[in-house]
């Protein structure tokens, strides 16, 4: 008969996503992870089977997360190029507000581009958002490449965050974002 779980699968996995963004995604073995929360190292394994099947766990957890709130905030954005705007800026409001802390999570990052599964959940989640960015663009020409623009330009103004931190990380977006806008639109 299977043990039972002393921990929910969920609060197990935020567990171990704390640990990955805290210490790096080499970090998270079943020994530090049985330390933060409790199990035995043996029931770790019981319910992951190996230490990359616990990573992805933790981190389809996390593009799960992530999927939620880009559904959530997409459906509250305004359908206008400013909405564009806001919709990305809220999504940059988990970067967090010191660049080593978003350092960290391009770690996590490469993970994603390592596992196959985990990279599908990336280019799918390209797809949604670029959908979203589509309808808040509809009144541009080609909304579509406009929505892929801005996404990369948003992932460029991240970076650049990163190496320069003026201010809050989703401050600078929305300045970043607001000048793409106004030059993609022809805007003075």
């Amino acid at each position: 008969m299977p043990r039972t779980r002393t921990l929910p699968d969920e609060q197990l996995l935020e567990m171990v996503l704390a640990l990955i963004h805290a210490e790096g995604p080499d970090a998270a073995s079943f020994g530090a992870v049985a330390k933060v929360s409790g199990l035995s190292g043996s029931t770790l394994v019981q319910r992951f089977g190996t230490k990359a099947g616990m990573l992805r766990a933790a981190l389809i957890h996390a593009w799960d997360r992530l999927d939620a709130e880009t559904a959530k905030v997409s459906a509250a954005a305004d359908k206008t190029p400013e909405g564009a705007v806001g919709l990305l800026t809220a999504l940059s409001q988990d970067y967090g507000e010191d660049p080593a802390t978003y350092a960290q999570g391009l770690l996590v990052l490469r993970e994603d581009f390592r596992d196959p599964v985990l990279r599908a959940r990336g280019a799918a989640w390209a797809k949604a958002l670029t959908a979203a960015l589509s309808e808040c663009l509809a009144s541009t020409p080609e909304a579509e490449t406009s929505a892929r623009l801005m996404l990369s330009q948003w992932q460029g103004s991240l970076l650049w965050w990163g190496f320069t931190s003026q201010g809050r990380v989703a401050d600078y977006v929305e300045q970043e974002l607001s000048l793409f806008l106004k030059t993609l639109l022809h805007r003075p």
